[in-house]
Order: structure tokens, then C-alpha cells, then sequence
């Protein structure tokens, strides 16, 4: 049985997994590609960027979880994060009040096609499930995660994982936007 922290994360991914599967099940190529326009993001660069965080912070996190297990830092929730990283959750929550321009290191990777990518983020996401069942047991709000573009900013092991929640929340956002706009491929001929 997860930790009352670990359980909510748990769920939210789940549910991430369950809202991609709706948005993404049926995009035809054009689709996943279509830009609004050239500084806007495709539906297939979103779900790029994603992956390519996602594996990033996954990386760091698994080497947190284990340094912190071979360190012996355990304790049961509930857990308090400082107020800095649960305003940098928050900021990443959608609808976004704030823009960010993704860091070089976060750009879409553009290395797969559209059918290897959507399989590929649902892989993330059975992969995101497994680091929080491996997070049981450790201290959630004391245990850091490195950042791959910042050596001066670091989450802690639980705010790390809600952070990533957000963010695939945010972009599946994103995604859906792009579906309901005028000029998005298919809409017209769907009578749409």
C-alpha cells in the first residue's frame, strides 16, 4: 500500500495515461504534425517534449531513489515541501498563467515517428507508476532531485513527480487546444 502522497501521484498518472489515450487515439499523421503556425508547437512536438523531460527527470529521479535508500532516508508521510517548489508546481498547473520557453536541453527531439512516439509516452507513463512505487518508503520532501539544465534548482524526490504531472497536464492541454483549432486537419471535412 502506497503512502497517502504516493497514492494521489499514483492516480494522477494514471489518469494522465487515460486523458492521452482520448486525445491521441485516432490522429492521423497530418494531424500529429500540423503547426498553427512555424513558432507554434505540433501535437507531435508536445508529445515529444514530453518525452524527452519525462526521461530526463526519470533519470535523475531514479539515481535520487537510490542514493537516498542506500542512505537510509526514510519516513512516512505526511509530507511538506517548501513554498518555492509547491509555487513552481503550481505555476506548471494548467490552464498556464505563465509561459515558459523550453531550455535547449527540453526541446522536442524530433527521433521518432508518430506511432513509436504515442507508444513511447504511454511507456512513460508505466514508467512514471513504477519510480513512485519505488519512492515508497523515502522521504518525499527532504530527498533532492538533480536538474538537468540547472545545478542551483533542485525538487525534492515528491514535488519532482507533481511537478511532472503538471507538466504532461499542461502540454495535454496544449494538445487538445491545437485539435480545436479552425485550420487543424480533418476538422472541415468532419463537418466539424
Amino acid at each position: 500500500m502506497l503512502a497517502e502522497d504516493l497514492q494521489n501521484y499514483y492516480q494522477q498518472f494514471q489518469s494522465i495515461r487515460i486523458e492521452a489515450q482520448n486525445i491521441l487515439a485516432d490522429l492521423t499523421d497530418i494531424q500529429f504534425t500540423w503547426q498553427p503556425s512555424p513558432e507554434r508547437w505540433s501535437i507531435g512536438q508536445c508529445i515529444d517534449h514530453l518525452l524527452v523531460t519525462g526521461h530526463n527527470s526519470l533519470s535523475n529521479t531514479h539515481t535520487a531513489i537510490i542514493e537516498a535508500r542506500s542512505k537510509g532516508r526514510f519516513r512516512e508521510g505526511p509530507f511538506r515541501c517548501g513554498v518555492i517548489e509547491r509555487w513552481f508546481v503550481r505555476q506548471m498547473e494548467p490552464p498556464a498563467s505563465i509561459r515558459f520557453k523550453a531550455p535547449k536541453a527540453y526541446l522536442p527531439s524530433g527521433e521518432q515517428n508518430h506511432g513509436e512516439m504515442v507508444e513511447s509516452f504511454y511507456v512513460l507513463q508505466d514508467e512514471f507508476l513504477q519510480c513512485i512505487q519505488a519512492s515508497e518508503g523515502l522521504d518525499l520532501a527532504s530527498v533532492k532531485v538533480n536538474n538537468p539544465v540547472t545545478r542551483w534548482f533542485r525538487l525534492s524526490l515528491g514535488q519532482e513527480i507533481a511537478f511532472n504531472a503538471a507538466h504532461e497536464r499542461r502540454h495535454l492541454r496544449q494538445v487538445s487546444a491545437l485539435k480545436q483549432e479552425p485550420d487543424f486537419p480533418g476538422l472541415k471535412a468532419a463537418g466539424v
